[in-house]
This record gives structure tokens, sequence and C-alpha cells, in this order.
């Protein structure tokens, strides 16, 4: 049987694995999105095996394509900045999101084979993945959309409702690429009174054709908080490490081949013109 269409995605015979979770505060988010579609692009050309990329960005907010279109979104960027934060728009769906340094991102890349993998497939594959990881750890694990969340999603993953982790995808040139990002540690809280502010600066009670999320904090929380569990990214990147293996023939520590650089600084262009079309107007001050 082709092993993409059994059961489950996690079990490949390969994993290629590219491990960013360790490169520090300079390392720039924009920059992920970019090697994203790069892996995407590798992987649907059959390039390079089925692939799991592991980032980690200090101190960043992620805005997604809908919170661009903020009335007062100058005076929201500021807010976060002022704190700081640096402010990036992804190349995709979804809304605010907070990164920081214990916050460990996921993104599994995989082909999308001619029978094709459903965008349910691609998230289950995910959830799959991290119920894996955490089987040794207890908690129950649904999936479901958080009310009061950030970025709130039918794939919101919870421990007796509280958030601590949401998935989207990407599907680019044959590739998909499923990205979870997951609250190891601090305070998920506070991460959700930071965007609930932002959002109330840079709304200021405007009607706006696009419904944003009504941010309530205390719907969301961190592994660590809710499993009651020193877990750390070190933690979760054994768990994933030790998951793969055991779900797959080999795994390939690696990193960008001088192919996948060259079309990574193409897609950095493009990143990087479109966090300039939504922030050039705030520098006309």
């Amino acid at each position: 049987m082709d092993l993409l269409s059994s059961t489950t995605l996690i079990t490949q015979p390969q994993w290629r694995v590219i491990d960013q979770s360790s490169l520090g505060p300079q390392f720039d988010a924009k920059h992920s999105f970019a090697i994203d579609d790069t892996l995407c692009a590798s992987v649907g050309k059959q390039k390079s095996p089925a692939t799991v990329r592991t980032w980690v960005h200090h101190n960043t907010i992620v805005l997604g394509i809908q919170d661009t279109k903020l009335p007062f979104l100058e005076e929201g960027v500021n807010f976060l900045k002022n704190l700081g934060y640096r402010v990036i728009v992804r190349n995709s769906g979804g809304l605010a999101v907070v990164l920081d340094k214990d916050v460990l991102n996921i993104s599994l890349i995989f082909p999308d084979t001619e029978k094709g993998i459903d965008i349910n497939r691609g998230y289950d594959a995910m959830l799959d993945l991290i119920r894996k990881m955490l089987k040794e750890h207890g908690g129950q694990i649904e999936a479901r959309e958080i009310v009061g969340s950030y970025c709130p999603g039918s794939y919101d993953l919870s421990i007796n409702g509280k958030k601590f982790a949401g998935i989207s995808q990407r599907r680019l040139r044959g590739g998909i690429a499923v990205q979870i990002y997951l609250c190891v540690r601090g305070s998920g809280e506070e991460r959700a009174d930071l965007i609930r502010q932002f959002y109330d600066i840079s709304l200021k009670n405007e009607q706006t054709k696009f419904i944003f999320p009504t941010i309530k904090p205390e719907t969301m929380s961190s592994l660590s908080d809710l499993l009651h569990s020193d877990l750390s990214v070190e933690t979760m990147m054994f768990e994933l490490l030790t998951t793969l293996k055991e779900n797959s023939q080999q795994l390939i520590p690696s990193s960008l081949t001088a192919e996948e650089q060259l079309l990574f600084q193409q897609n950095l262009v493009r990143m990087n013109d479109r966090n300039d079309k939504v922030f050039k107007q705030f520098r006309n001050e």
C-alpha cells in the first residue's frame, strides 16, 4: 500500500528533519514562511522526502492577511513594537498569533499526491503527531474551535477547554505545509491578553466587514500549565524526534540545498515585498 494513502501521514519511509528551533532572537519570522514555501516546492517536485521543520521566533507577532485591514492598524502595530515585539504579515490566512522563545512551531511538508490529501487529512496528521508526542504526559487533547482564543479555528488544540496550539495549512507548488504553534510554557493568558489589547487599539469598536475575534484570555494556556509539568521547547523537540523515529525507517538531519537556497531568496523577496506594502504607509509620517 502507498504509505501516503495509509491511515496516518505521520508514517513515512523517511523524514527529512530541518531543526531551526535554536537559531536565537535574530531569526526573522519572514524567513520561516519563505522557507516553508521553498520546501513545498522541493517536496512537491519529489526532490525531497516528506519534511519536518521546527522553528522558534523570539517576541514576534505574526499577523494574518485579514489583520492588515484593521482600521487603526498602525496604532496597534506601534503598541506591539513599543513592547519590544517584531510584527510581520504571513503569506497565508488566519489571524494574529504570538511567537516567543517558549512557543515551538512545527511544519510538516507533504507531497500532494495524485489521490490528493484533503484539508482535514492534513490537519489530522498534525493532530496525530501531537497526540503521539504527548502520550506519556497525560491530558485529553481535543481538536475544536475555542471561542475567545486568538486565531480561532476548527482545529484548535485544547485540554480541558483551554487552547494551547493552533494549526494552519498552506498548499503550494504540489506541496502541503501543515504548520502548528505549540505554547509549551509561559502564560497563555498573558499572550492572549496582548492580542486582546492589540485588537482593542486597532479596532476602537469600529464596525468592519470582517468580524475579528473577541479575545477572552482565560480560554488560553500552555502545555506546562495544563499538564502540570515542567515542559520546554527542548522537551518537545525530544518527543518529536522520538515520535518520528518510531514512525519512520530513517530520519535525515538536513539544511537547505544550494538549489533550495536560491528559491528561498526569491520567496523571501516576496515576503519582504508583502510586508513592505502593508507597513510602508506607516513610514510616510
